[in-house]
């Protein structure tokens, strides 16, 4: 007698979904204790640098110097996470940072570090985040199935923003009781604690493995030159990067432009401005849980949602009071996140595995050029129009772009196909030459 076949189960929505593989949970706690770390320590650097040099400039130069590496060596960086398994990887840029950590730490017990030693000290994190970054993203990734990628990436995004708000108040509780050097001890073990999860990581069943993880390697791993080939010629990722980058430059920057308008037009303080903020803050999260549910996201989605936003920022511009501001910057943050999710689990799962890191490389690099490129953009859009035109003209310079490249593909894709050609028959036999 055959047994009745067993019936299938609903697919989960939730957001947390991810969390009920066991090597995801212990990568989400491993995960929040180093962005906790790592915050303590950017929070107190800054502070660290005025101490040495008295000088805001030379705080400004040491995260640039920090960042520059991205710019030009995040392709490498990827490239070098395809070569070799994700954990080792993950592993040996995670001891790397520990050890910076430890070495800048012992400097300023001792009273030894100078802007000099500091500023090498930066460059050296900077050229080992491009190989860390790629490889602790995809990792986590490599830990679910296909279908819980969104929800990794989501509870990523929630563990990033818890550790960034622990960070910044254990900040001040660690230098205020033990001093500067502590808050990079401390981020010192926080790497060294993700070190010793790494290992005991292990795939849930139906997990995408990572090719070339057993076995030999693919020599297709080793080319620098295919990854950037591979994002230039898949539309998808390029239609990803515009949309990307033109929110980038004439939106998002709201530290930016609304402490502007806050201080200037609805004549606020520091104050108002904090309360702007932290609706930010929460409504990142709201849109990170709501990312989480996502199961197939789109590029489409992710133009949809920024063309949104780009919408709330234009009335958002027209704001009269702090009151209609504050109503208008919760959804403003909800579409930003959710878009933030779902272009990036778009990113991390397109590619085929033998080449994400390298396409995460040349994204890092891309993004880098945004993020020095925009916010001087901004700045002059903003000297003249004014922190409401800005709002209004980059709001709607998104939206128009947007629209614009829809209409495009649509049209390219509903195109009739030319009609083939009539061709004359040829005779059975003919003459040799």
């Amino acid at each position: 007698m055959s047994s009745s076949p067993t019936p299938a189960q609903p697919v989960s929505r939730s957001p947390w979904r991810s969390l009920r593989h066991r090597s995801m949970r212990w990568w989400s706690v491993a995960n929040f204790v180093s962005n906790a770390g790592t915050w303590m320590q950017l929070t107190v650097q800054n502070l660290l640098v005025l101490q040495i040099t008295g000088s805001a400039a030379a705080t400004g130069l040491s995260m640039s110097v920090q960042a520059a590496p991205a710019l030009t060596m995040n392709v490498l960086g990827g490239a070098a996470v395809d070569r070799r398994p994700r954990k080792l990887t993950a592993a040996v840029s995670q001891a790397m940072l520990s050890a910076i950590a430890f070495t800048t730490a012992f400097l300023v017990a001792l009273d030894r570090l100078d802007l000099t030693s500091l500023m090498v000290l930066a460059a050296v994190t900077g050229m080992i985040a491009t190989v860390d970054n790629p490889a602790c993203a995809l990792l986590g990734n490599d830990l679910v199935p296909a279908e819980d990628v969104p929800s990794a990436i989501g509870v990523g995004a929630l563990v990033f923003n818890a550790g960034r708000l622990a960070g910044a108040a254990l900040a001040g509780v660690t230098v205020g009781f033990l001093g500067t050097a502590a808050a990079y001890f401390a981020n010192g073990f926080s790497f060294l604690f993700v070190t010793a999860v790494i290992p005991s990581l292990r795939p849930a069943a139906g997990a995408v493995r990572q090719v070339g993880e057993k076995g030999k390697r693919p020599q297709a791993a080793m080319s620098v030159r295919e990854g950037l080939a591979f994002f230039a010629r898949r539309p998808r990722l390029m239609a990803l990067a515009g949309v990307t980058g033109i929110s980038a430059v004439f939106g998002r920057n709201y530290g930016l432009t609304l402490a502007v308008l806050v201080i200037g037009p609805l004549a606020g303080g520091a104050g108002a401005f904090g309360t702007v903020s932290t609706v930010l803050a929460v409504g990142g999260i709201l849109g990170a849980v709501l990312g989480a549910r996502l199961r197939r996201p789109s590029v489409r989605l992710v133009g949809a949602l920024a063309a949104t936003g780009a919408l709330l920022q234009v009335v958002a511009g027209t704001s009269p009071s702090l009151a209609v501001l504050l109503v208008l910057v919760l959804p403003m943050a909800v579409v930003e996140s959710v878009s933030d999710t779902a272009g990036t689990a778009v990113l991390q799962t397109d590619p085929p595995a033998h080449l994400r890191g390298r396409v995460l490389g040349v994204w890092g690099s891309v993004g880098t050029v945004w993020s020095l490129g925009g916010p001087p953009a901004l700045g002059l859009l903003m000297e003249l129009a004014g922190p409401r035109g800005a709002l209004i003209t980059g709001g709607l310079i998104i939206a128009a772009s947007i629209a614009t490249g829809h209409l495009l593909h649509t049209r390219r894709s509903t195109a009739p196909l030319p009609l083939p050609t009539s061709i004359t028959p040829r005779p059975a036999l003919e003459t040799a030459a």
